[in-house]
């Protein structure tokens, strides 16, 4: 059993994701647009503030394993409900502690850099995890992440790019997650099937061949890309089946593990699986949990 707190109901907590100043903000005067519906905060745009959301599973549940959640919405909003908070709570019910961050948009209007503002957070944010993980009772050596749409891009883009020095580290912590989750991902910023929305919003409207390649995720899985278990939909109107294949067919040429489903049908956003053949996609991840050691059968 992880830890001394002897509340068995999963928590919820929130915090800030940088102690000082925000590498590369420029401070801008308006606010975080956030919409809720039913009290819930279900998605926010405009962020300015980073933050992590702690969901911790019951005592007698939790396994030490760590998901660190990168909601989608096209760099220009977070679905924090949808693929944040429900999310979390599903990963709870398996013994694994999930983080929801709420990373910044890529924005000239609030970053030097916008093109590597949300890649800090995401760096920050695996850092931070280990180093805390003693504190809050995790497994230092089993810190994932997970992410959806563009969030998938921003988890694919930190797994091929963890070690890329874009700000100053309070320390020496490693920001590789050792493991990575998928769901609908956009990888390719590659005109035949990249994501127009997500793409404008991070590279600019006419960005160079050079920034194209560097943020094409299946052009930079290297040997040390972690472990990969990857969900999309053959019907994807929206983010092009082909960004997951490619990325598959990457990580399988440089010997890296990892694991494609594709279903016929479920469209894009389908979130944990609502619609048609895409919504048998969490027991297809948690069996690879399983397999990887980051769920422990006796665990549950």
């Amino acid at each position: 059993m992880m830890g001394l707190n002897l509340n068995i109901k999963a928590q919820e907590k929130k915090i800030a994701l940088w102690e000082d100043k925000i590498p590369g903000e420029i401070i801008v005067n308006y606010e975080e647009n956030e919409v809720y519906k039913d009290n819930e905060l279900q998605n926010v745009s405009k962020v300015i503030t980073p933050t992590i959301t702690i969901y911790t599973p019951s005592e007698i549940k939790a396994n030490g394993t760590a998901v660190i959640i990168f909601p989608g919405g096209g760099y220009s909003h977070l679905s924090m409900y949808k693929e944040g908070k429900k999310v979390a709570k599903w990963l709870n019910s398996l013994g694994i502690t999930a983080y929801v961050l709420k990373y910044r948009m890529p924005d000239d209007k609030t970053m030097k850099d916008k093109t590597i503002g949300p890649l800090q957070d995401a760096q920050e944010a695996v850092r931070m995890v280990r180093r805390n993980a003693k504190k809050w009772n995790l497994d230092a050596s089993k810190i994932g992440v997970m992410g959806f749409s563009a969030g998938g891009h921003l988890a694919a883009t930190l797994s091929t790019n963890f070690s890329e020095i874009i700000y100053d580290s309070s320390d020496e912590t490693s920001a590789r997650p050792d493991f990575t989750i998928l769901i609908y991902p956009v990888i390719s910023m590659q005109k035949e099937i990249a994501h127009n929305g997500s793409k404008e919003k991070l590279l600019g409207i006419n960005p160079s061949k050079e920034l194209i390649n560097k943020f094409s995720c299946e052009l930079n899985a290297n040997a040390n890309t972690p472990k990969t278990f990857i969900v999309h939909a053959s019907d994807d109107l929206s983010v092009p089946v082909e960004n997951s294949i490619n990325y598959y067919l990457a990580l399988k040429n440089n010997k890296i593990q990892c694991e494609l489903h594709l279903y016929e049908k479920g469209g894009h956003g389908f979130g944990l699986g609502l619609i048609e053949t895409s919504k048998n996609w969490t027991k297809d991840c948690e069996n690879w949990l399983k397999y990887n050691n980051y769920i422990i059968e006796n665990s549950q």
